[in-house]
């Protein structure tokens, strides 16, 4: 294996001080920025190239994130349209009867999350869960980021990391540990529980206690764009009858349903089933506005657009930064400043993972951290899919050494990788839950940290002992 070089330290360097910084509550664009434009010139030797470097990076950054930021924008305009028309009271109505306590809007918006995500994946289910579910949780006392982390632990972390029904990510790591795909799936099934079992739990138990505590609560919760702004120029419109209410509040659960069975009917996955409901949002929208609107909508249309668009660049704006240097982690690296690093590299993040695997010895319990850190590592670039290949290559490894556990080694990586990057503890990769419920995503990604962790531990350690 090649030696680490210094975009490597840099790399490393700068994660720790991002970290540290977070942690302390304090913004991180300018040092993600100085890293970005130092890890260029530590690159290509030249300060106009270290400083193109900057640019390009957020630009490869926004293109990465666009549909992201595209489909909560237009979630956000209809929600909109729903509010100013007057059609949302209808439509929470029947789930205002289910939930009555702040406990059960947890559990039900989860598990709801869960079984959604396992078919068509999180960031859709976000999507067409949110916008109805959030009032409802807040009118019995859930805070906004009590529902955010629901469907990010249930959705993004439980759902994505086990991927047991589109089983993209066994496909990945059981392809690249040599195994069956079923024997993936089949080891991931009792980690999985035990890690979104500990998990939500903990999760559940630290919300309750700072609601107990008047910490959080749905009045002073601090919440990334007041729900008041942008809305005295848009009001309620009074001249609807309560017919036209409901079928409007009847025809968007319709319209969303029969997405879900297209998703199905026609296996869209990943960016198609987000399109698809994108395309059916900004339908919806149009039509409430041409209805409540009348010789207006056409002209409501565009201001309902404009309101989502702000959202969605207020919300992103802290982001872009921060992912244009993680990106760099991975093939950003080489599509901003070009085949610079050393040949055989698998991409900064992947190579520190590996170099972390082959400087320990092997024992089923080191064998299991190591895997677990390996999967925390490679999850920072704020995917969680781009090295789920490197662990079930060092799950092959292990397993040889330890002599077996290479399908519950193969699945703890999966786990920890998808449960850091595809979701839960990147603060751009928390954005499809924190935009749709309207909080921060910094303050997302630190109140998953603790639950994810302690049930990253519990579970490595159920792990050892299925080894």
């Amino acid at each position: 294996m090649f030696e680490l070089t210094s975009l490597h330290w840099i790399f490393t360097s700068f994660i720790l001080l991002i970290i540290l910084t977070m942690a302390m509550r304090r913004d991180t664009s300018l040092i993600c920025i100085i890293g970005i434009f130092l890890m260029g010139y530590v690159a290509t030797g030249t300060l106009n190239q270290a400083v193109i470097g900057i640019f390009n990076s957020f630009v490869y950054a926004i293109n990465e994130l666009s549909g992201t930021i595209l489909i909560i924008s237009l979630i956000v305009a209809m929600s909109k349209a729903l509010l100013h028309a007057g059609v949302n009271e209808i439509m929470v109505e029947p789930f205002a009867r289910i939930i009555r306590t702040p406990g059960m809007a947890y559990w039900i918006i989860g598990l709801f999350m869960m079984i959604i995500s396992f078919f068509f994946w999180p960031s859709p289910a976000a999507a067409l869960m949110g916008a109805v579910l959030l009032p409802v949780s807040r009118r019995v006392g859930l805070p906004a980021m009590g529902v955010a982390v629901a469907m990010n632990l249930f959705g993004h972390g439980i759902a994505l990391s086990g991927d047991l029904v589109i089983q993209g990510a066994p496909k990945l790591t059981a392809a690249a540990a040599g195994i069956p795909v079923q024997e993936v799936v089949n080891a991931s099934i009792p980690l999985l529980i035990v890690m979104g079992v500990v998990t939500v739990s903990a999760a559940y138990w630290l919300l309750k206690r700072d609601m107990a505590l008047g910490k959080l609560t749905v009045e002073n919760e601090t919440v990334v764009v007041s729900e008041r702004s942008e809305q005295e120029d848009l009001p309620v419109h009074p001249s609807l009858s309560a017919k036209t209410k409901g079928w409007i509040a009847a025809m968007v659960p319709i319209l969303f349903g029969l997405d879900v069975a297209a998703l199905y009917a026609f296996n869209l996955r990943g960016s198609d089933a987000t399109a698809l409901i994108g395309g059916t949002s900004i339908f919806i929208m149009i039509i409430i506005s041409l209805v409540a609107h009348r010789n207006n909508g056409i002209e409501k249309t565009t201001a309902y657009l404009l309101e989502g668009l702000k959202f969605g660049i207020t919300v992103f704006g802290p982001i872009i930064p921060i992912a244009a240097f993680f990106y760099l982690g991975d093939s950003g690296f080489t599509s901003i400043f070009g085949k610079i690093l050393p040949l055989g590299s698998q991409g900064l993040v992947n190579d520190l993972g590996l170099a972390m695997a082959q400087m320990v010895s092997i024992s089923p319990a080191i064998g299991a951290f190591t895997i677990m850190i390996v999967g925390i590592i490679t999850g920072l670039d704020g995917s969680g899919f781009s090295g789920i290949s490197l662990v079930g290559s060092l799950a092959k490894l292990f397993s040889v050494s330890i002599g077996s556990g290479i399908g519950t080694l193969t699945a703890l990586g999966q786990i920890a990788a998808i449960f850091t990057g595809g979701g839960t503890l990147i603060p751009w990769s928390v954005i499809a839950a924190a935009a749709i419920c309207n909080v921060s995503p910094f303050e997302l990604a630190r109140r998953n940290l603790l639950p994810v962790m302690i049930g990253l531990f519990v579970t490595t350690i159920v792990a050892i002992f299925l080894i």
